[in-house]
């Protein structure tokens, strides 16, 4: 048998971008409970993806905000584009 140490549990890096106040207000609040970012992260990530109840409902919400805003979006864009083809179809307006 080999002598070579095989570390089985290999991680990998995730990178967020935040801006700078709610970084500080984030690392404030970490710093009053003597916790690290990447503590809190890593706790995060496991009770999602362990299914958590709290956390499921957190995506969920955040889905639908998500879908929302994309349908609020699109709807304004379209909005836009019909007014558009209305004015440029309008013999009343000179072109």
């Amino acid at each position: 048998m080999s002598d070579k140490y095989v570390d089985f549990e290999t991680r990998t890096s995730v990178h967020i971008t935040l801006t700078r106040s709610t970084h500080a207000e984030l690392r404030k609040l970490l710093f009053d409970h003597s916790l690290s970012m990447q503590k809190v992260f890593r706790e995060f990530t496991r009770l999602l993806v362990e299914g958590d109840e709290q956390m499921i409902s957190l995506l969920q919400r955040l889905e639908r905000e998500k879908r929302d805003k994309i349908t609020n979006k699109v709807g304004a864009t379209d909005a836009e584009s019909i007014f558009r083809a209305i004015e440029r179809g309008n013999p009343l307006t000179e072109s």
